[in-house]
């Protein structure tokens, strides 16, 4: 029934012929029908269009010979509703949308094509139809690092493995933007280097012939067959050198933005270098640049390699025996006064940068995040008091072995979040607290080769793993940290003895009354075994440093 609702009853204009005193041709040659009056009061562009006294604004049919129809319906849609229904941005339309929206100066409905398709790749991660809408990007467009549109497809694209993208799905022209926009980047990227050239070249065969596109599959395997190979030389069956020359023909504009220093020298030898498709003057300067560097500081992988969520998980082979672990090992929390740690399973080697989320959900008196060594850790005791624990704390402080940086950052308490920035290729680690990131840590200049993330935390702390999320991160400059004095170190060493004195922490109603240390201060020494002793006195320990830092 008409009249109950604007929105609805300006429905029924559009597209109608009966309501309409326009033709508008589109670029697909299909008629669709619209109001002069309601375009032009909507858009400035259709406003000097139709009333600026020359022939468009008598005629009775307009043409946009480079916007199709799909994109004008969500034009009229929008025109004449105010508002865009879900179901009507589809993955045959939603680009024509995009750019016909802004061909038409509608800045609100481009974002809100933007949200929409935001939460379309979001719900399909593992089924999304990225690759098919970057090709067709690419080719709508001029390309530029400005375009919205484009920039959230890359993301998308490279977040999936290219070996999981059927050929086909992905033109070539799309594979070259998104190599371009990755290269020597530091964004999230989800396919090592070699099966990048890979896919590269089995893309430009299919370019050349469907026969020449399955010989080069045979010939270039997964990294995953690689290494299920007894023999991954590979012999080659393409002797026809025009085929060849064509080939690289192809490929050359895809080569530029391929980095082939983050391929191992054997593939390069026994895979690639046979191939003849990649010129040689390239494959002879990556011999030589191995040869003469060779700790190179290059990852396997461009940017930074992408997380996996199954890594992140807290190891309960590696933790505190106080501590308790759940919600499928994401999650640590301690229902004693006792300060221990817990470290991931995730192992962080070789070169590369690495970042990852602890999000503090119940903050106690001590709360610390940082890295670990695999190697020479206990625990049962605080990480910054060791030599292999490097942990800021929720005070602001970092600590490692027993040496204090005042002022790193303002304290942090419920819900905090805590993103750790481990550079392996120049091992150093900086942190971001709440959305600010702070400079890397002078001090933490030599890290060792393989480490894991760390946290250490006591009664009623529990903290959550995840990896890093993708956020808007506010630069903080260097500030002047400093360092505590030796004799500051003596005076908070001097109150170990004073700490099991010292009343638990005030009991919430969220949190469980905190149980009885197992080693507790009433423990006579002739009860404890030798190895007993060793451990309370490292407990001790423990608890006079991380005290010192409330008394100061």
């Amino acid at each position: 029934m008409r009249g109950y609702s604007l929105e609805q009853d300006l429905r029924l204009l559009i597209n109608n012929p009966r309501y309409s005193d326009i033709e508008i041709l589109c670029g697909d040659e299909t008629k669709l029908y619209g109001c002069r009056a309601i375009l032009a009061a909507r858009s400035e562009v259709f406003d000097k269009l139709l009333y600026n006294g020359m022939k468009e604004s008598y005629e009775k049919q307009i043409t946009f010979p480079t916007i199709n129809s799909s994109g004008m319906e969500i034009i009229l849609e929008y025109a004449y509703t105010g508002s865009i229904r879900e179901e009507s941005l589809i993955k045959d339309n939603i680009i024509e949308a995009f750019y016909a929206a802004d061909y038409f100066q509608l800045p609100e409905l481009q974002d809100f094509i933007m949200m929409i398709l935001r939460n379309i790749l979001k719900k399909n991660y593992a089924e999304n139809y990225s690759p098919e809408l970057l090709s067709k990007a690419v080719d709508s467009t001029p390309l530029s690092e400005e375009n919205i549109l484009l920039n959230l497809l890359v993301e998308a694209v490279a977040t999936i493995p290219l070996n999981t993208i059927k050929f086909g799905r992905l033109s070539i022209t799309a594979l070259e933007y998104l190599l371009s926009c990755t290269h020597e980047k530091e964004s999230s990227f989800a396919t090592p280097e070699y099966e990048v050239f890979r896919y590269s070249a089995i893309l430009a065969a299919k370019q050349v012939s469907n026969s020449v596109f399955k010989t080069l599959m045979k010939r270039l395997p997964t990294l995953e067959q690689i290494e299920q190979m007894e023999n991954p030389i590979v012999q080659v069956n393409i002797t026809d050198q025009q085929t060849i020359q064509t080939i690289a023909k192809e490929l050359e504009p895809l080569v530029k933005f391929i980095d082939f220093r983050r391929i191992k020298g054997q593939l390069l030898v026994d895979i690639i270098e046979p191939l003849k498709i990649v010129p040689s003057e390239i494959i002879l300067n990556i011999y030589r640049n191995n040869t003469k560097f060779t700790n190179s500081n290059l990852n396997y992988i461009r940017g930074i390699p992408l997380p996996i969520d199954s890594d992140y998980i807290w190891d309960e082979s590696a933790c505190g025996s106080n501590l308790v672990i759940e919600d499928n090992g994401r999650v640590v929390r301690n229902d004693f006064n006792t300060c221990q740690s817990v470290r991931a399973k995730l192992a962080l080697e070789d070169k590369g940068i690495f970042e990852w989320d602890v999000v503090i959900e119940r903050v106690c008196e001590y709360a610390w995040v940082g890295v670990c060594a695999s190697e020479d850790f206990d625990y049962e005791i605080f990480a910054g008091v060791q030599s292999t624990g490097w942990v800021i704390g929720s005070r602001g402080y970092c600590h490692n072995s027993g040496n204090w940086v005042k002022n790193y950052c303002p304290k942090f308490g419920d819900d905090a979040r805590i993103t750790v920035h481990l550079n392996m290729n120049k091992r150093t680690c900086a942190f971001t607290v709440n959305g600010v990131k702070y400079p890397e840590i002078a001090e933490w200049n030599n890290l060792p080769s393989k480490l894991h993330p760390v946290v250490s935390l006591r009664y009623p702390g529990r903290f959550r793993i995840e990896p890093a999320h993708n956020k808007n991160e506010k630069a903080r400059p260097s500030s002047s940290n400093k360092s505590v004095s030796k004799e500051e170190i003596e005076k908070f060493t001097s109150l170990n003895d004073n700490f099991s004195k010292r009343l638990p922490p005030q009991t919430s109603e969220k949190s469980p009354k905190p149980k009885k240390d197992k080693l507790s201060s009433d423990d006579s020494d002739e009860e404890l075994d030798t190895n007993k002793k060793k451990r309370k006195k490292k407990k001790e320990q423990s608890h006079g440093d991380v005290e010192s830092e409330s008394d100061e």
